[in-house]
């Protein structure tokens, strides 16, 4: 539905009596930003904290075999260093073959239907995982949660997109990293917590933790089936109102042409030929990797710091992920705020380096320690912001679910290297 153009004329006693036409801007200008701050304050309420206990249990559960590791999965299944580095990267192959397709599908079966299949699908594989007994099954496992899992980033992303400004974007995109920045520090206390059930059963710590965690996971499926609208014309939680005054919010982001809202091959097409979407692939691939390596062996990279038990070491990690999640939101709250996305991943991607450069130096654990936090510090805005920036700069559907894909497919692509840096 395109919105009526608003045609004003001077009353009887004025000078003009011309019509004026007021364009998109003015008229949402005119239109009280009260109401759209309370609309935006209302997706939030209602859309926001699903999407974060999604990518939380996401991250969660492609990450918790680094915590695994330390309760004795590697001795269970008779693995060496190097099969443990396969099993941690193996799961990036197919994640980076479904994560354009899933992306390209997202309407097709519906953001609500689409996502809940992977929510539920994932949390299967995750817990399926902890009942292996050999590396092949573990390799299989790992293979297919990489395959569900790929279409959720890429499409909370692009759902995003159907529902917050570019002015909106980067704060909403910040909340799935602080959420796998929470999933970085709740993987460790969880992992802390559930590790006291070694034996039980006659299972391993690293088997109740594959397990507990990936229940959840299902269960969320199942709630997001319901409790996720498709988009502002199907949210349950919006009167009349506030649905025209998003048709009017999506009209000056992206236009008024149907046509700019539907997938297209040209448009897919226009995505593959923008060096700019390519540029955006080759720095995401550089920053991922860092992220990667950081977020699967943090845990053991803090146990080699000093004489530390298992439990000490988990519990070191979660300062690493706080620090992550408070500096990405404070910047993603400026960068929305100034309109400014390069000059915050220049300033955090040094912060970032400079991290690494002291954890590979010839100093004391504390300064090692201090060296994860500027790692942490860094990277998660620096990874962050550009995942915010393409798609709010590409206006048309079929190439900002394209764009989207292929930045992610590259920047996942990390994942497989990482493991083995």
């Amino acid at each position: 539905m395109t919105p009526p153009e608003i045609i004003s004329m001077a009353s009887k006693d004025g000078q003009d009596s011309t019509p004026r036409r007021h364009s998109l801007s003015d008229e949402c200008d005119t239109n009280s930003t009260a109401d759209e701050k309370r609309l935006v304050a209302k997706l939030d309420f209602y859309i926001i904290p699903l999407v974060m206990v999604l990518y939380l249990f996401s991250f969660l559960d492609r990450v918790n075999i680094g915590n695994a590791r330390l309760y004795g999965l590697e001795e269970d299944l008779d693995l060496s260093s190097s099969q443990f580095q396969v099993a941690v990267s193996i799961l990036f192959v197919t994640y980076l073959l479904f994560e354009v397709p899933s992306n390209l599908v997202l309407k097709l079966f519906t953001p609500r239907r689409w996502i809940a299949f992977i929510a539920a699908a994932w949390g299967i594989i995750a817990t399926l995982t902890g009942l292996v007994n050999s590396y092949g099954a573990l390799i299989a496992c790992r293979l297919l949660l990489g395959a569900v899992e790929a279409g959720l980033f890429p499409g909370l992303t692009v759902y995003l997109t159907f529902f917050y400004t570019k002015r909106e974007l980067a704060l909403r995109v910040g909340y799935l990293f602080v959420s796998a920045a929470v999933a970085g520090a709740l993987g460790g206390l969880l992992a802390y917590g559930i590790g006291h059930m070694d034996g039980l059963h006659g299972m391993s710590g690293w088997r109740w933790i594959m397990i507990i965690e990936g229940i959840p996971s299902f269960l969320l499926g199942v709630v997001t089936y319901f409790a996720l609208p498709n988009d502002a014309e199907t949210a349950y939680f919006l009167d009349e109102n506030e649905r025209a005054l998003m048709r009017l919010r999506h009209a000056r982001e992206y236009g008024n042409t149907a046509s700019s809202r539907e997938f297209s091959k040209k448009d897919m097409m226009c995505a593959f030929k923008d060096w700019k979407v390519w540029a955006f692939c080759v720095a995401q691939f550089g920053v991922d990797t860092m992220l990667y390596g950081f977020s699967t062996f943090l845990p053991t990279i803090i146990r080699d710091l000093g004489d530390w038990t298992v439990a000490e070491t988990q519990l070191l990690t979660v300062p690493c992920y706080f620090l992550g999640a408070a500096a990405y939101m404070s910047t993603a709250f400026l960068s929305d705020k100034l309109q400014q996305r390069g000059l915050f991943c220049v300033i955090f991607g040094v912060i970032s380096v400079v991290g690494y450069a002291v954890l590979l130096a010839d100093v004391s654990s504390g300064v090692h320690y201090f060296g994860c936090f500027l790692v942490a510090g860094g990277l998660y805005v620096v990874v962050g912001l550009p995942l915010a920036w393409l798609p709010t700069n590409s206006p048309r559907y079929g190439k900002r679910t394209t764009g989207t894909g292929m930045q992610l497919t590259w920047g996942n692509a990390a994942g497989i290297m990482s493991a083995f840096i």
